[in-house]
Formats: C-alpha cells, sequence, structure tokens
C-alpha cells in the first residue's frame, strides 16, 4: 500500500511571535509557488506552542499545510487551570494533536493511560491524534526496545482508533535533539514491528502513517524516509529553519 508520507514539524518551547509569524510564512510561500504540475511529495504538518497558533494559522492561510498543537486535556472544559482542550484547538483551526511526547511523559509524567485519554479526547473532537511512543538508552542497551513500544502502543492507541484519525510516531528518547540517530537498520526494526502490533489495534492498519523523530535533519532524511514502514518524519529542530525543514519534505519524493 502506497502512504502519503507526512512530514510534522514540533516546534516545541521555541520563538517569540514575530519568529513563529516569519516561519510559517516562508513555508506558507514555498508551499503556494507549487503549481498542480509540480505536487508537493507529501503532507506537511507544523506545530507550534499554544500561543502562536491564531498567527501561525493565518501565516499558513491558503498554503494547504496543516496545523496542529503539541498537547491536549482529556477534558472539553472545566476547571483545569492552565490546560487547553481538544475543542479549543478546532476552534483555533487545528487538524491535528500531538500526545505522549517523551517530553511530555518525561517531563510532567504522563503514562499511557493518559495519553490514551488524550488521544481519545483529541479524535472525538475531529482531530488527528500524532502519539508519539519511543524507548529510552537505558531499555536500548537492555535489548528492551520493542517489547518497550509495543507495550506502550497497546496502552496508548485508543479502541476504536483508525487510519484516518491516528498516526505513530517512533522517536527514541536518546535520539531527541541529540544529534545521535539509530542506524537505518534499527529505525526499520522497530516501525515494521510496530506496523504488525497495530494489526487488531487500529481499522485499517496497514494505511497508518507511521513517522520517525529523533534528530531527523536534511542529511538523514532520504535514507529514513526511504524505509518501507516509515511514512515521515516528526522533526524537531530542524523544522525551525525553513530551508532545512522544506528540504526534508523535499526528500520524500
Amino acid at each position: 500500500m502506497t502512504i502519503r508520507p507526512l512530514i510534522a514539524g514540533n516546534w516545541k518551547m521555541n520563538g517569540l511571535m514575530a519568529d513563529a509569524v516569519a516561519l510559517a510564512g516562508g513555508l506558507a510561500e514555498k508551499a503556494k509557488a507549487k503549481d498542480a504540475s509540480d505536487d508537493m511529495p507529501g503532507d506537511m504538518l507544523v506545530c507550534p506552542p499554544f500561543v502562536h497558533i491564531a498567527a501561525v494559522s493565518a501565516a499558513l492561510d491558503g498554503s494547504g499545510i496543516a496545523l496542529g498543537a503539541q498537547d491536549c486535556h482529556t477534558a472539553s472544559s472545566g476547571a483545569h487551570t492552565g490546560d487547553v482542550s481538544a475543542a479549543m484547538l478546532v476552534d483555533m483551526g487545528c487538524s491535528h494533536c500531538i500526545v505522549g511526547h517523551s517530553e511530555r511523559r518525561a517531563d510532567h509524567g504522563e503514562g499511557d493511560a493518559l495519553v490514551r485519554q488524550k488521544a481519545t479526547a483529541a479524535q472525538g473532537e475531529g482531530l488527528v491524534a500524532v502519539i508519539c511512543v519511543g524507548e529510552t538508552l537505558e531499555e536500548r542497551d537492555a535489548g528492551t526496545t520493542l517489547a518497550v513500544v509495543e507495550a506502550q502502543l497497546r496502552g496508548s492507541v485508543p479502541e476504536g482508533a483508525t487510519a484516518a484519525n491516528t498516526v505513530i510516531a517512533y522517536e527514541p528518547v536518546w535520539a531527541i535533539g541529540t544529534g545521535r540517530t539509530p542506524t537505518i537498520e534499527q529505525i526499520g526494526e522497530v516501525h515494521d514491528h510496530m506496523r504488525s502490533v497495530l494489526d487488531g489495534l487500529v481499522a485499517e492498519s496497514g494505511a497508518v502513517r507511521l513517522l520517525y523523530g529523533g534528530s531527523v535533519n536534511p542529511g538523514n532524511a532520504q535514507d529514513i524516509l526511504a524505509l518501507a514502514n516509515v511514512n515521515g518524519g516528526l522533526v524537531g529542530g530542524a523544522s525551525l529553519k525553513v530551508d532545512d525543514f522544506w528540504s526534508i519534505l523535499e526528500s520524500a519524493a
């Protein structure tokens, strides 16, 4: 099955308003320059900090680049100071929401059960949940990578998830922001295993987009995206530079 690649940018807690608008505007300009005879090689998604979503949405208008958020609350409303609901994200123009990123799991103590609740909330409002999984360096060295990733998938993917409302992102924790990446063989092994685990967990599991994240850059993107079960990337630092991020998209061709 041919799956259209998705190149997603997680801007994390970076940039002031002017930076966000300039970055989104630069990407939008490149996207709009593509005409019908020169189609984009994949879909592009950007996930700015909550405070920049409205401005980025305006900057992306008419570009075809999708807008997402980096997290959401499990509830639709209520006394949850500092949190943002999936309904609010939809209202701001978002189509996707990242849940379960390793930095949320580590910094905020989020476990699989909570990630699953957040994914359920996102999907319930019509968002595509980008569910993140990945092992620590200690788990990699202990040889438990596949077991850890499988357990996270089984614990984090909601019942009734489909290929239309679910994206899975594999991000080895030890490779995020470090400049280190697993070997091509290691990435392929994990992605192949995830595909087999999703069979039975997700409707039309063969069509679910599986993204790789963890120090993806213009230099390694082509080899990573060429793997059979890698259907795109969740990009961190390189997504903060227009030319680097666009180069990664072009590597998906």
